[in-house]
Formats: structure tokens, C-alpha cells, sequence
């Protein structure tokens, strides 16, 4: 079996995402650092123009979005599982909600508190990257309403805890408790050096449960170089992927089409559909640097239009 190719950054909030849930599987893994923002001349390859962090490849195979990388790192190292056996639909449920909702919010209490001490160019980068203003004196102004709704959001996370069980599902740390651990990370390490700060420091249940959560460390990563990467992609034969003959979108294999995420990062990648079904749509693309590579995406919140 081929690696668990991982490119991300250390200061990556999603990016922690998927280590954790590395950690949790102790999971050996590849590590390709990548820069905070553009350009990405070793990524953009891989991807097809899709600059969102982070990214996992296996070959030829290139895989965007957490939703379904992390479901390749279940289908690729199973046990113990992120999906809890009859709550599947749950736990991806719970993280859907945490990655569009208190992630967000999480982000304005960081960026409201930091947005005065960053480079230009990455305010810059992240303004184009969200379609909203990271200009620090509106980030500065916006941050209490974040502020709130991440402990009113964080709080029903707290009311999952308060029965005594240590994770958001039950006794074993599951898709859902990898995805409320990225906001939780990112306000811990960046406002307060690992420490609970606001709102944390008012969820007795939530700071205790990401010291259960960090214990699970990363798994078994050791580095490798992006042209590394590139080389394994061009000696590889992408795996085979299925379109759906019944597909309520219509589309067909081996249409040309474009993939364009619907909330941020909004660069639409275009390719021959090779795979299409209920959670993931697969694009076929050819580039000079790394040859024939399929890229897959989530079929939630991205969208597929006919180029």
C-alpha cells in the first residue's frame, strides 16, 4: 500500500485535524511542510489550482478537503475507527456542523486578537481566500460576536460531555472529536500557548477533553521533500473510481468538468469526471510535472458544473 502522503503546514488548524485523527489510529504518515499561502508551486500541481490546506496524497491519488481525507484514512487504516460502528452518518454529521460553524467563529476570536500583529501579505492572501475583509481593524471590531458564538456553539459541546463520557460520542475519540479539536487547538495554541483562555476558560468539560485529545498526539510521521512527492506522483497509476450510472446530477464519465469549493478557496478545478457517487466526486488531469493524477473531492459543499 502505497503512503499516507500528508501536505500541511504546523500552524494549520485543519491541518491538526487530521494529525489527531492520525494520532489516534498511530498511523504512519509522510509529512510535506507547504507555505501558509501563495504561491504553492509544488502543490498546484497536485491539486490542479484547489489552495486550500490540507491536502492528502497516496500516488496519484490526490485528496482535498478534511471531509474526505478523513475518510480515506479510515478506509486505509481502519482500526480503531473515526466512524463509530451504527453512528456513521452522526459522527460526519457533528463534524460538517463543527468545520462550517465553530470553526469559523473560532477564526474570528484568533484573527481578532492577532490580526494587528500579521504580515500584510497573508491578511492579503486570506482576504482573497475568504471573499471577506481580513483588514485588521474590522477583524479587531468583529471579534466579540465571535467571541460569543463560539462559547454558545461550544457549549453544546459541553453538554455532550456533561454525562461523564470522555469523548463527544462516547468512550473512544471518533471523527467528531477530531473536528472539534481544530478550533479548540487553534485558540489554545495561538491566544493561549496551550493554556484555556476565552472562552475556553469558562468549559471546564472542553479543556479537559482536548488534554485527553492532545495525549493522542499525531501518529507516526516522518518528513519528506515536495519534489519527493511529485516523483511518486508521476510513477503512479491513479486507483479506479466509479460514476454512478443513476446519478441525480445527470453528469456522465468522462465529461469535462470543473470542481469549485462553496464556501472559501473558491478556484475551480477542471478535469474528466472518472468518479462520481453519494460523498465524492473524482477528476481526472494531466500535468506536466507530475503526469496522470485523479483528484477527489467531497461531494458536500463543493460544486460541479459542466466546463
Amino acid at each position: 500500500m502505497s503512503d499516507m502522503i500528508l501536505h500541511h503546514y504546523p500552524n494549520s488548524p485543519f491541518s491538526e485535524k487530521v494529525r489527531v485523527a492520525f494520532g489516534v489510529k498511530q498511523a504512519a504518515w509522510k509529512s510535506v511542510v507547504i507555505p501558509n499561502m501563495l504561491p504553492k508551486p509544488d502543490l498546484m500541481p497536485l491539486t490542479g489550482g484547489y489552495r486550500k490546506t490540507p491536502v492528502m496524497q497516496v500516488g496519484a491519488d490526490i485528496y482535498c478537503d478534511t471531509q474526505l481525507i478523513m475518510l480515506e484514512i479510515e478506509k486505509r487504516a481502519p482500526t480503531p475507527p473515526l466512524l463509530p460502528k451504527g453512528r456513521e452518518g452522526e459522527a460526519r454529521a457533528l463534524a460538517m456542523w463543527i468545520d462550517r460553524n465553530i470553526f469559523w467563529a473560532a477564526v474570528g476570536v484568533v484573527m481578532g486578537a492577532l490580526g494587528d500583529k500579521l504580515p500584510e501579505a497573508f491578511l492579503k492572501d486570506r482576504s482573497a481566500f475568504t471573499g471577506r475583509s481580513f483588514d485588521a481593524a474590522a477583524l479587531k471590531a468583529a471579534a466579540p460576536v465571535a467571541l460569543q458564538q463560539t462559547y454558545a456553539q461550544l457549549a453544546l459541546a459541553e453538554q455532550m460531555l456533561a454525562d461523564g463520557r470522555p469523548y463527544l460520542l462516547g468512550d473512544a475519540p471518533c471523527l467528531a472529536d477530531c473536528a472539534l479539536y481544530n478550533p479548540v487547538w487553534f485558540i489554545k495554541e495561538r491566544l493561549g500557548g496551550g493554556k484555556p483562555v476565552a472562552p475556553l476558560d469558562r468549559l471546564p468539560l472542553i479543556t479537559a477533553w482536548s488534554e485527553r485529545m492532545k495525549a493522542v498526539g499525531s501518529g507516526k510521521p516522518s518528513e519528506m521533500g515536495a519534489a519527493d512527492a511529485i516523483a511518486i506522483a508521476k510513477a503512479a497509476t491513479p486507483e479506479a473510481t466509479r460514476v454512478e450510472a443513476d446519478d441525480p446530477s445527470g453528469l456522465k464519465a468522462g465529461q469535462t468538468v470543473s470542481v469549485t469549493p462553496d464556501d472559501t478557496g473558491k478556484v475551480p478545478v477542471s478535469g474528466t469526471l472518472v468518479g462520481l457517487t453519494n460523498d465524492r466526486v473524482s477528476i481526472r488531469r494531466h500535468d506536466e510535472q507530475v503526469g496522470d493524477v485523479v483528484v477527489h473531492f467531497p461531494r458536500a459543499g463543493f460544486i460541479i458544473t459542466p466546463a
